[in-house]
Formats: C-alpha cells, structure tokens, sequence
C-alpha cells in the first residue's frame, strides 16, 4: 500500500514539474463590409439675426414740444402717415413774421421802381444828374434782393412748420416709443423717436468662415460669385425654438471682403414675410444645404478618433487589419462623408473598432449588404 501512494505522489510531482501549453485566443468574430459611394445632402447651420428690409430711425428735424402721438407701439403705419405732431405755434409765428418781411420788402421794392421811374425822363432831359438814377437803380436792385431773401425765409419758416408733422418715411412697423406726449424733443437728441422697419421681406445676415466658405463657392456652378448666387439652391430659416420657418429664403448677397477680426465673410438670405411674423430683431439659424453626388458613406460607428484625426480600419491579406486615416467633408445623420483616405470596394470593420489594433488578425463576418445600404438604418 505504501508502495503504491509514493507511486501516486511520484507521478503528480513529474506532471506538475512539466511547462503547460497555453493555447491561443481564436481572433474576434467582428462584421466587414464593402464601401460603396451614394448620394448624400449635408446640412450646416450657422446663426444669423433679421433685419426689415428698411429698418429706418424716425427723428424730429425741428425742437419742440411734442403735442401729439398718433400711433401705438407695434401698429403699422403706410409711407406718409403721421406719426407724431411737434407744437406747431412757434413754427406759425415764425412763418408769419417771414411773411410780413416779405411784404415789407415787396414794399420797398415797389418805391424803389417808383423813384427810378420818376428819375429816368427827368436824367434824359439832364433834369438830375445820371449819378441820382444810378443810387436809385441800386437801391431797387437791393430791394429786389431783399424780396428774394424774405421768399426764401418763408420757404424755411414753410418747411419748418411742415416738420412739426413728423410723418412715416416708409411703410412698416413702429418700434418702441421712447418719447411721450408733452415731452421736448430737438434734432441733436441721442435717441430717436422711434424706429420703422419694413418687414414684408427680411434680410437674414450670417457669416461662413473661410474654410466655408472656399468649400460653398466651389461646390457650384459659374465664374464669377454672381453667377453662383443663381445656381445656389433654397435656404431655410430655423426660429429661435428650433421651428423651421414656412417659406423659403434665398441667398442674393456675399459681403465684398472678409472681417479681419473673425476671418469670417458676411452672407445675406432674403425671405419673404406677408404675415409680419418675422420682425426686426429676431435671430436664428440659417440652414445650408450641399448636395453630394458621389460621396463615401462610412458610419460613424465604424471610425475611431485619435489625436483630432479620423481612422477606420480596414481588412488586408491574411484577414489582418490596417488603419486607414479618412478626411470627412461632411455630415449626414450619423454617417461620414469621406473625401479620401478609402476608395469604393474597401472591406472595412463595421463595429467593435475601439478594440482593435494596427495587424490585429479578426475573423471577418461579411454581410451581402454594402456600407451605405447599413448607413440608411
């Protein structure tokens, strides 16, 4: 019996003393498929504030108090209608102390011909002497002068009193009204009265920085900007509350130079507004659409980034992977658009990318379906 245990304790000791063979993990079974090119619209938005097509300040152009407001805050009001009425009792004063000067120097110049029509014979019949008709033409011609003088002080006092009525320049809607009824109002004020916008259409103002902007000019059609503005498709407007506005805009103007500051270029789109819904003032989004005739759709799922570069790993000989670094140019729901670093008919991992490895060996699952059809789901 003892025989047999120092038997049983020899062979455990010489299996133990021998090195075990450990054997390696099978390589992870991850999904490939083929890259395909598509038809992709990306879109971009970039913030933007509306302007009425004529936004205008209303000021008084005479001192004075103002006796009457004829308009509310918000009202519309047409081109010509009055807004506010300035005391017009000073401005009549003056208008009829201009006109007393005028009939006082159309007086003068009455006597005035009078004195040279009683002089003339009596210089031709050397009555007088010529100097006499001389002083008497000048003065007349003074007088004339002085009529002149007095029609255009009433032609100011005129004007003057026509300003106390302070009417719309445009048609459009009054801003805040910041002086009230019986409060002094001159030109040199600080504030205006108000302001009026127009707002039938409005102006969307936003800016595209460089990069954006080489890469919007060249996406279209033409020579020159002007003939790009007649190839760029419709815009829409996004609201404050992230609603899209009901009618669509147009681009129909790029500023002539690039702010030095910001390194961005000012853009115009124009939007009509029947309804008076968009008001000076609003701001919001502008959403750019570009359309991609034969893009590479990668997943975003697919990729990996390191160090601010994109990467997608695709399938070499032996079934080993190879890291690829892809450059995007744009975005479309949760799919890349690569301009290079892959060509159609690369076999690249779909998933499971964040553990992978440069010459990692996988076990490839290809699917009949190519990468744009698995982007759509």
């Amino acid at each position: 019996m003892k025989i047999i245990l120092v038997a049983i304790i020899a062979i455990s000791l010489f299996s133990c003393s021998q090195p075990q063979t450990q054997q390696a993990p099978p390589p992870p079974s991850l999904p490939v498929a083929s890259v395909t090119a598509g038809s992709r619209t990306t879109y971009q938005d970039y913030p933007a504030s509306i302007e009425g097509t004529t936004n205008v300040e209303v000021r008084p152009q005479v001192s004075g108090a103002l006796d009457k407001v004829f308009v509310d805050e918000g009202a519309y009001v047409s081109a010509g209608q009055p807004i506010f009425q300035i005391n017009q009792q000073p401005f009549r004063a003056a208008l009829n102390n201009a006109l007393a000067s005028l009939h006082a120097a159309e007086a003068a110049y009455a006597n005035a011909q009078l004195e040279v029509e009683k002089l003339t014979p009596l210089v031709q019949n050397k009555v007088v002497s010529d100097f006499q008709l001389k002083s008497a033409k000048a003065a007349q011609s003074v007088a004339k002068a002085n009529i002149d003088q007095a029609k255009a002080n009433v032609s100011t006092a005129q004007i003057n009193l026509g300003y106390t009525t302070i009417k719309a320049p445009v048609s459009g809607y009054i801003g805040r009204l910041l002086k009230k009824q019986g409060s002094l109002v001159s030109p040199q004020d600080v504030e205006a009265l108000t302001q009026l916008s127009d707002v039938h259409d409005v102006h969307v103002y936003f800016a595209l920085g460089e990069k954006d902007f080489v890469s919007f000019k060249d996406h279209y059609e033409g020579a020159t900007l002007k003939e790009k503005l007649q190839h760029l498709p419709a815009v829409t407007l996004v609201l404050a509350d992230n609603s899209e506005y009901t009618k669509p805009g147009h681009i129909d103007m790029i500023d002539g130079q690039f702010d030095k500051t910001t390194g961005a270029i000012s853009v115009r789109a124009s939007f009509p507004n029947p309804q008076g819904l968009l008001r000076n003032g609003n701001t919001g989004k502008v959403r750019l659409s570009l359309a991609h005739s034969n893009a590479l759709i990668v997943p975003q799922s697919a990729t990996v980034e390191m160090q601010d570069k994109v990467f997608v790993f695709a399938l070499a000989d032996s079934n080993k992977v190879k890291k690829l670094p892809i450059t995007i140019e744009g975005t479309s729901g949760t799919n890349y658009l690569v301009k290079d670093g892959i060509k159609a008919g690369d076999q690249i991992v779909l998933s499971g990318v964040d553990r992978l490895q440069e010459g990692m060996v996988i076990k490839p699952e290809k699917t009949a379906e190519k990468v744009a059809a698995v982007a759509k789901r």
